[in-house]
């Protein structure tokens, strides 16, 4: 008999069914309840933002100042040709519109900062997902910043990271989106970025790591400048060129992956060596102290918004003349130094036993001793007298021998003071040689200064303020008052032509003394440089000899007071040239500058110009703010008659054919230069000052705190180099010129005079008693005599 299931109650059935429907009921319910909760909360989270938005959209920036887009820009400054030579403003900013920048230069920031920049509204949602996923899987964090929100983050907001500031931003990103265009917005963050060093842009990048502009960049040198936003310190090619290296080829691949390159590109750029600029550029225009001075001109007219309203200011300065001004003057000023005894080595470290002690010790020392131009810092490993080894700071060892070692030679003896010996651990300075050699030397103490103007309008071509403007930032060109020297003598016998004398009068060179009673003082009996006296001369030969003697009778002739009106109408001030004797020698005060002004004169035929040196001023855009007007020459800015001028020019001509400029027309091999040396008392100021008829030049060396140069040096051998190795260069390619015979001077027998004063009149000499006494006075007499020498008695006896 089969076994039977028991029937199920109803009851049972019933409770069974009721409780499967009631987990149903919450398997449906409790997501159901959660999704709403989840979604009250999103909902919730909106309104707020929304709200949170809504309040804060009144208060965002107005950004359609972006519309016009002007960022703080710096004053930039250029020579005549356009080449920048100098830049003022806490950032370096080179404006450039988009369509200007290389799209090689966009695609490098494209690809790493945004690569879907141009397929966004602003926020790439896209991005936002796979830089989360990335995050989540503990992969190398991602960021999601766009372009846009990069602009409006470094454009308007702070960089803290807080709730608010990301709301702003988000805001910011929308309207920007709305306002500006895709072109636009990278525009403006191509330009506002920051990228170290100063540099704001990828335009002021290029040119501060790479010493070029934007539009030459290699796709390699765009992947480094666009690893830059990044983190400009980290990534620096010039202090972490490593680091630089690693992040540029990253670059490289992500933009082979985006398809803005080809494979071959990226190989290519790759394995291309990158020329970081560090240092200084032997192509550098070193116009420090010139645009210096324009920056004060441009600072008192535009007051603070100077640096920062992208003014561009145009020069008269001729970038060429520049650099060789300079280097003229820097050789001139450094072959003085090496017959200078050696005062020793510049500090004494000492050096570590292990290598990378060594490094690290030689680091510290050489950065506190930077170089000098091609003047160089090293530190001495090994030194007898026969040999030094030194160690650079790029970990470059060099050796000296021969006559490297001569500057220095007093150093190298066992018996050499402590101070100057050169041993272990000595800082030493050091050059390198035409032929390729190391020579030992000595950063200067002696300065210089270089000036040269157009003589026709008074545009300074070339200024050079001193031998390093690092060194000391003292212009010797308009801030340093000298004593001329003989350099200033022809402005005496311009005054004496007006008196009747003339380039033939003969002038006795023989000795002159002044008793206490004649000169109110000290008794002085001048001498002659060489103490030599050579007895009646020309005029003409005086001038070109430099006699001192003759130079003083001639004032005696002009009478000191008249002199000292006369040489006001060159620029000179008539209180810094005391109305003395005296001033027939140039003991006065005279700057560079004014010397340059002065003997323009000369050159331009008898007028007076004055020196400037901004040609024209423009806005950021180029809008022409201001303008020079060229100076037409005319009678209002006469200053001597053309006659004067003329026979002066002639006797110019003269000293540096047969005088003591003689080397400049032997070795220029043109004959058309003029000018004049200038030694003064004691050798402690040396000057060349002359000009070419389209270019006007003068150089002057000596110290700051006067002492003597030395018993040898003159103006001819100091100052007058530097003046032949710079017209070398200058006038390469002008044709030599001819000075025009004005009206009222003719030529007797090779000589010129004016009109009314030619030989037929009659020029006498008297001799001196040797005491300044009535007796014969020795001055020299345009005729009539008797007038003349009652007029020289009267002078003595005052």
């Amino acid at each position: 008999m089969s076994e039977k299931t028991p029937p199920v109650s109803s009851a049972s059935t019933k409770t069974a069914g009721s409780t499967a429907r009631q987990k149903l009921h919450w398997a449906i319910k409790l997501p159901l309840i959660t999704g709403g909760l989840l979604l009250a909360g999103v909902l919730a989270m909106l309104m707020i933002a929304a709200i949170a938005m809504a309040m804060a959209y009144p208060n965002l920036p107005d950004v359609s100042e972006l519309l016009d887009y002007r960022p703080k820009l710096p004053l930039r400054v250029y020579s005549a040709e356009g080449t920048l030579i100098g830049e003022f403003g806490e950032e370096r900013r080179h404006l450039t519109p988009i369509q200007d920048i290389p799209q090689v230069m966009k695609d490098a920031v494209l690809a790493i900062e945004d690569a879907r920049f141009y397929q966004h509204s602003g926020v790439d949602y896209i991005g936002v997902a796979r830089a989360a996923l990335a995050n989540l899987g503990q992969i190398k964090s991602q960021g999601a910043s766009t372009i846009t929100m990069q602009v409006a983050r470094n454009v308007y907001l702070s960089s803290e990271k807080t709730y608010t500031r990301k709301i702003y931003e988000m805001l910011l990103t929308f309207k920007l989106e709305h306002l500006l265009s895709k072109d636009q917005i990278l525009e403006i963050y191509m330009n506002q970025i920051f990228l170290g060093n100063r540099a704001y842009g990828f335009a002021a990048a290029s040119e501060t790591y790479f010493g070029k502009p934007l539009q030459n960049v290699s796709v390699a040198e765009a992947a480094m400048l666009a690893g830059l936003p990044k983190a400009p310190s980290a990534y620096n090619p010039i202090s972490n060129p490593k680091r630089a290296k690693t992040r540029q080829l990253y670059i490289i691949d992500r933009m082979l992956e985006n398809g803005f390159i080809t494979p071959a590109q990226a190989e290519s750029a790759k394995a291309e060596e990158i020329k970081i600029k560090s240092g200084a550029d032997s192509s550098q225009v070193h116009a420090e102290y010139f645009t210096e001075t324009v920056r004060q001109l441009i600072y008192a007219q535009y007051g603070d918004s100077t640096y920062t309203r992208g003014l561009n200011v145009y020069t008269t300065l001729k970038a060429d003349d520049q650099i060789v001004a300079y280097q003229a003057l820097r050789r001139g000023i450094m072959n003085y130094e090496r017959r200078q005894v050696y005062r020793g080595p510049e500090k004494f470290i000492s050096l570590p036993t292990d290598s990378q002690g060594i490094e690290d010790v030689i680091d510290e020392a050489l950065i506190e001793h930077p170089d000098n131009g091609d003047i160089l810092s090293a530190v001495v490993l090994e030194a007898n007298p026969k040999m030094i080894k030194a160690v650079r700071q790029n970990g470059d060892v060099i050796e000296i021998t021969g006559e490297g070692l001569k500057p220095a030679q007093s150093g190298l003896s066992d018996k050499a003071p402590a101070n100057i010996r050169i041993l272990r651990g000595a800082v030493i300075r050091v050059v390198q040689t035409p032929k390729s050699t190391w020579e030992i030397t000595q950063l200067p103490e002696v300065e210089g200064a270089f000036v040269a103007i157009d003589p026709k309008t008074g545009a300074i071509r070339a200024l050079v303020g001193g031998f390093d403007y690092g060194k000391s930032k003292f212009n010797h060109v308009t801030q340093a008052w000298r004593q001329p020297g003989s350099s200033f003598k022809p402005f005496i016998y311009s005054a004496a032509l007006e008196d009747g004398v003339t380039p033939a009068t003969v002038v006795n060179d023989a000795p002159l003394f002044f008793s206490a009673g004649v000169t109110g003082g000290q008794p002085w009996e001048p001498k002659n440089y060489d103490g030599k006296f050579e007895g009646p001369m020309t005029l003409r030969r005086g001038l070109a000899l430099s006699k001192n003697m003759v130079s003083i009778r001639v004032l005696q002739v002009v009478g000191a007071q008249n002199a000292q009106q006369w040489i006001t109408r060159f620029g000179f001030d008539a209180d810094k040239h005391p109305a003395y004797l005296t001033m027939a020698l140039g003991a006065g005060s005279v700057t560079p500058m004014q010397m340059a002004t002065a003997y323009s004169v000369f050159a331009n035929g008898g007028y007076r110009v004055n020196p400037w040196m901004v040609s024209k001023i423009t806005d950021q855009r180029g809008k022409i703010l201001e303008q020079t007007p060229i100076l037409d020459l005319n009678e209002s800015v006469r200053a001597i008659d053309a006659r004067n001028a003329f026979i002066m020019d002639s006797l110019l001509q003269e000293v540096t054919r047969s005088g003591t400029a003689a080397r400049a027309q032997a070795t220029l091999k043109r004959p058309d230069l003029y000018g004049k040396t200038g030694t003064t008392n004691d050798s402690m100021d040396a000057w060349f000052a002359g000009f070419q008829p389209s270019l006007t030049a003068i150089t002057w060396i000596g110290y700051d705190t006067p002492r003597k140069l030395g018993s040898r040096e003159t103006g001819g051998g100091l100052s007058l180099p530097v003046w032949i190795e710079f017209m070398a260069h200058a006038l390469k390619d002008v044709p030599v010129a001819e000075m025009p015979v004005p009206e009222g001077v003719v030529n007797i027998d090779g000589e010129w005079f004016y009109n009314e004063y030619t030989k037929t009149t009659g020029i006498a000499t008297l001799g001196l008693d040797g005491h300044g006494q009535a007796a014969d006075s020795g001055q020299v007499i345009p005729m009539p005599v008797a007038d003349e020498k009652k007029k020289i008695l009267d002078l003595f006896k005052n």
